[in-house]
């Protein structure tokens, strides 16, 4: 077999030409002309450089270290065993820092996926900022422990387009084949620079593969006279030594995808492990017989070209044709390769961009869903599943729970995760506006409407068109505001304070409350109509108190965001603090835990968060785990000590609150307080 290759380089007895490679002569035109090649094919070079990325390895699941001190080192997860994360030299991945628990956690597999477990560690596992106790990983998760963050790596295969049906056969080549290295061809690209900027302008555009697939050979027969054409590409994970074809287009030129591509198997193989292109003008003489299939549909000439991005090979172009008129030559071998060395780098920006919207349409299809709660107790798990289903509706959804517990924020999720996330999402708290300007914040007013009213004002309906509109306290609606916006979810439209005009209202509605609304019926001050149009989906937040397992999970979310807006380093919460969030019944829910530790965070004075620096009301909760005896914590012993007081102010003023806080020196209502945190009044009663 007889190989062609071209020189990959000009010494300065030589330049390019039209023709080809021709002597130099002194004069300054060949000068100019060799000067502009050169810059043509060094621009489009620079051009390949800038585009290339490297593409993910999806089945090789790993940790890469982004920060901390192991930054820039790489560790793989076991796909049989447990990868522990700790202090301890034994461990799988060893980060040694004062804030990493011995074993903090571990990776280990559970069926097709990672699930990443914290190993009740001091200061808690995160995932994207978020403390976990136990939750399955997903292909570039943020994993934190201590001071060092890690980027979890992983794979999807991608799924093979559909085409033309290629017949891949065994047959070879032998006799006079031209071959031509990647880089050679480059030198021949300023010829055919118009028909190769054509080529990237076009394909850069498109983001399918098999869109791209199929233009690009459409491209390639504008200047190639081939017959048939096809591109095979191998799988991300493969190597040019060992890759199959996973991927497969053929396009014929009169009859599209209708006809079937007959590709010789061999020769793709040989250009894939090779890296070479290959160029047979005479196949009936050069290819030796296969199998008589194949003799019938024996073509003239066959070219076939590797796709080629950072030395890996990706696949091939392969082209023949049977008009026996009709040869392929070494300028269409060049042109055709360097048209591949800019394809490769598109064919594989498609089958990632591909890639993320397989991985975006899974994400939707789970439980995951975007939201900025905090918490993985079986009561949160329940509440995320309501959110799930309720957000691709337009169904209007009641939130009710003790105030503090986060109904805002899953209303905010609930829009968030809706088709309509990219509109307004305006909350209104129904409490906080006097009755008087109610009417107007919602629906709006007319210039001149009512004193003071000097120009038109667009109310939070219609601001929120096309959105959500989240009503706060809903129970605290006054009664003519209750009939308004019962015509509102029936009619779904209202008009502005002192107008005529109906507007039409395209928004779905959210409202919360803390209030039993059923005792408000009852009690006449709520209508039962607009309940019933309000209740439609109703969803409770549980109290803190029922989901204490989420407590510290939420204290030491709480202790690095407000540690990173004071400031301030804040490594975790002490076990003898912990102790003390878990024993407090929160009766302010969620928004008291935030307070208290953004309170000690900003008086602490360690990199731990301490007993003392807590606030008085979550000291005083006597914890179950307390000696019954005198204990050695300085904080059992005060709280001990301030119950034995107030039993014996008690004892003297017969049971009296008002004239033992008298006695005490302390007003009544700080007495009650004393009495509920300090669980007192179990001991009154006996």
């Amino acid at each position: 077999m007889a190989e062609f290759r071209v020189p990959s380089g000009l010494d300065d007895r030589f330049y390019l030409e039209e023709g080809g490679i021709q002597p130099r002569t002194p004069h300054s035109e060949f000068e100019r002309t060799r000067h502009l090649s050169l810059s043509l094919i060094t621009s489009i070079d620079v051009h390949l450089r800038r585009t290339k990325r490297t593409p993910l390895d999806p089945m090789n699941p790993r940790l890469a270290a982004i920060s901390g001190r192991l930054q820039g080192t790489v560790f793989p997860v076991s796909e049989d065993g447990v990868t522990v994360i700790g202090r301890e030299l034994a461990a799988a991945i060893s980060v040694a820092h004062a804030s990493v628990s011995r074993r903090h956690a571990q990776i280990e597999k559970d069926g097709d996926y990672f699930v990443l477990e914290d190993l009740d560690s001091l200061n808690g596992t995160f995932i994207n900022d978020v403390p976990i106790k136990r939750r399955a990983l997903e292909h570039g998760d943020r994993v934190r422990v201590g001071n060092t963050q890690f980027l979890f790596l992983l794979h999807d295969d991608d799924v093979p387009s559909q085409s033309s049906e290629v017949k891949l056969e065994e047959r070879n080549v032998s006799g006079s084949t031209v071959q031509v290295g990647f880089n050679d061809s480059l030198y021949l690209m300023a010829r055919d620079l118009s028909a190769l900027m054509k080529v990237s302008t076009t394909i850069n555009a498109i983001r399918g593969v098999e869109d791209l697939q199929k233009t690009l050979l459409e491209l390639v027969f504008e200047v190639v006279p081939a017959q048939r054409g096809a591109i095979l590409l191998t799988d991300k994970t493969s190597t040019a030594t060992n890759g199959d074809f996973v991927s497969v287009f053929g396009l014929d030129r009169l009859r599209g995808a209708e006809q079937e591509v007959t590709v010789s198997r061999t020769i793709a193989q040989r250009v894939l492990r090779e890296g070479v292109a290959l160029l047979s003008e005479n196949v009936a003489e050069e290819l030796s017989p296969v199998s008589p299939s194949l003799n019938k549909s024996q073509p003239g000439s066959l070219l076939c070209v590797p796709l080629i991005m950072l030395g890996r090979t990706l696949g091939v172009i392969y082209l023949d044709t049977q008009e026996p008129d009709v040869h392929f030559d070494k300028d269409h071998l060049q042109l055709v390769s360097a048209i591949a060395a800019i394809t490769a780098v598109a064919i594989e920006n498609a089958r990632h961009f591909e890639w993320l919207e397989s991985e975006n349409r899974r994400l939707l299809a789970d439980v995951n869903i975007e939201h900025s709660m905090v918490g993985e107790s079986a009561t949160m798990r329940q509440v995320y599943q309501v959110i799930a289903k309720v957000s691709p509706t337009d169904s209007t959804v009641l939130i009710s729970g003790e105030s503090g517990t986060g109904k805002e924020l899953v209303a905010r999720a609930i829009h968030a995760n809706s088709k309509r996330a990219q509109q307004p999402f305006v909350a209104v708290n129904c409490a906080a506006l006097a009755e008087s300007l109610l009417e107007s914040e919602l629906f709006g007013h007319e210039k001149g409407s009512f004193t003071g009213a000097v120009g038109m004002k667009r109310g939070r309906l219609e601001i929120a068109e096309g959105g959500t509109v989240f009503l706060d306290e809903i129970g605290e609606l006054p009664p003519p505001m209750q009939v308004k916006l019962l015509r509102v979810l029936q009619e779904h439209e209202f008009e502005r304070v002192g107008a005529t005009r109906t507007i039409k209202a395209d928004i779905r509605l959210i409202a919360a409350t803390n209030r039993d609304l059923e005792e408000a019926i009852a009690a006449g001050t709520f209508r039962q109509d607009l309940y019933y149009r309000l209740n439609v989906v109703q969803l409770e937040m549980p109290a803190l108190r029922e989901r204490r397992e989420d407590i510290p999970l939420l204290a030491n979310y709480f202790a690095a965001k407000h540690g990173e807006r004071c400031n301030r380093r804040v490594l975790g919460i002490s076990p003898e603090a912990q102790t003390r969030l878990l024993a407090y019944d929160w009766p302010g829910n969620v928004r008291e835990l935030e307070n208290a530790i953004e309170r000690a965070v900003v008086l602490g004075s360690t990199e731990f968060i301490l007993p003392e620096d807590l606030p008085e009301a979550v000291l005083e909760k006597e914890s179950s785990s307390s000696p019954a005896t005198v204990g050695t914590s300085y904080h059992d012993a005060v709280t001990r000590t301030k119950k034995e007081i107030i039993l014996n102010a008690l004892d003297q003023m017969k049971g009296n609150i008002t004239d033992a806080a008298k006695l005490l020196g302390v007003h009544p209502n700080y007495l009650h307080r004393l009495i509920r945190n300090l669980d007192i009044r179990s001991h009154l009663k006996r």
